[in-house]
C-alpha cells in the first residue's frame, strides 16, 4: 500500500534582517506570518555572497538556553568558542550541533584568515526546540566534518547531504534529542525527489537558491513550503533550473513556547530565571 501524499498548507516569504555584528540574514521563520514549525524554531540563511577583505562579520559572545542550534557552513568558515572551553573552526561542508540545554555562552565569527582575504560565504543556522524535560541538560557540542556527512543520490537528479535523521538508506552523524530530519538537497534542472516522515510529524522545504515546486505550490528563491501532517510522503522538484534546498522534518513537541532573544523556555517565569542566571554568570564565561 502506498502511503498518502502530503499537501502544502502554507508558503512563507522570508524577511531580511541583520544579526550579530551586522551581517545580513534571510529568515523564512520566525516572522509575523509564521512563528515556528514545531519542533523547529528558526531558520537563518547567510549568503550566498562574496565578501571583500575585512567585510566578514560574526556574532559576539551571547547566551542560549532551552534549545539546540545547528550551524551548517556551506561556504566560508566560522570560528567558535564557548563557556565550556571549546574552541575551533567549522569549515566548508561542516556542521556544529550545539545543545544549549541548561545554558551556555558562545560566539561565532569568521576566522581572521577568511576575514582578511574575503571570499564566498554561505551559512545556515537552524534552531531546534527541546522538550521541557530536556531543557536542563548539560550543554554539549557535536561536530561533523564534511566527510562524515553521508551523501546519497536519489530520485531524479537529486544529491542529498543527510545531516540528521534517516532517508534514502543513509543516516546523518548527529545524535538528536528530538526526532528530526535535516537534509541539504541539490536538484539538477528538472530533478525531483521524494521524502517521507511519519504521519503527525512536521515537514517543510526551504529554497536556498533557484526555484522549486511541490505538487501544489510554486516556491521562488527564499520561500518555504510547510506541508500538512496528515500524510507521509512529500516531494519537491526543480522544474526550470538547478535548485538548492533545505529539507526539514521533525516530531512536534506540542508544549507551550516562551521565547525571548536567546532563551526558549515554557513559561515567562523560566525566561526571567534564564536572564537572571546569565546576568549573574551562572552560564559561564568565555575565557581569553
Amino acid at each position: 500500500m502506498t502511503s498518502a501524499a502530503r499537501s502544502t498548507v502554507q508558503v512563507a516569504r522570508p524577511v531580511l534582517t541583520l544579526e550579530g555584528e551586522g551581517f545580513p540574514v534571510r529568515r523564512p521563520f520566525p516572522t509575523a506570518d509564521l512563528g515556528f514549525v514545531d519542533p523547529f524554531l528558526m531558520v537563518d540563511q547567510v549568503g550566498p555572497h562574496t565578501l571583500g577583505p575585512g567585510e566578514a562579520k560574526g556574532a559576539p559572545a551571547h547566551p542560549h538556553r532551552g534549545f539546540e542550534t545547528i550551524q551548517y557552513v556551506i561556504e566560508g568558515d566560522a570560528g567558535f568558542a564557548d563557556s565550556q572551553g571549546h574552541r575551533g573552526v567549522v569549515g566548508p561542508g561542516e556542521v556544529q550541533w550545539l545543545t544549549a540545554g541548561s545554558g551556555i555562552v558562545h560566539l561565532m565569527r569568521p576566522t581572521p584568515e577568511f576575514t582578511a582575504r574575503g571570499g564566498r560565504q554561505h551559512l545556515l543556522q537552524i534552531w531546534l526546540n527541546l522538550p521541557a524535560r530536556l531543557k536542563g541538560l548539560p550543554p554539549r557540542a557535536q561536530h561533523a566534518a564534511a566527510s562524515e556527512i553521508p551523501v546519497v543520490h536519489a530520485g531524479d537528479g537529486a544529491e542529498l547531504k543527510v545531516i540528521a535523521g534517516s532517508t534514502h538508506g543513509v543516516t546523518g552523524p548527529f545524535e538528536t534529542h528530538t526526532p528530526a530530519l535535516v537534509v541539504h538537497a541539490s536538484l539538477a534542472a528538472g530533478g525531483r525527489v521524494e521524502f517521507s516522515a511519519p504521519a503527525g510529524h512536521s515537514a517543510m522545504v526551504y529554497v536556498l537558491s533557484g526555484a522549486a515546486a511541490t505538487a501544489d505550490a510554486q516556491l521562488p528563491d527564499g520561500h518555504l513550503a510547510v506541508f500538512d501532517r496528515e500524510g507521509e510522503r512529500f516531494g519537491v522538484e526543480a522544474p526550470d533550473g538547478a535548485a538548492e534546498l533545505l529539507v526539514l522534518a521533525g516530531e512536534p513537541i506540542g508544549e507551550q513556547v516562551a521565547r525571548s532573544g536567546p532563551f526558549v523556555m515554557n513559561t515567562v517565569a523560566e525566561l526571567r530565571q534564564a536572564q537572571q542566571d546569565f546576568s549573574q554568570g551562572r552560564m559561564g564565561l568565555i575565557s581569553d
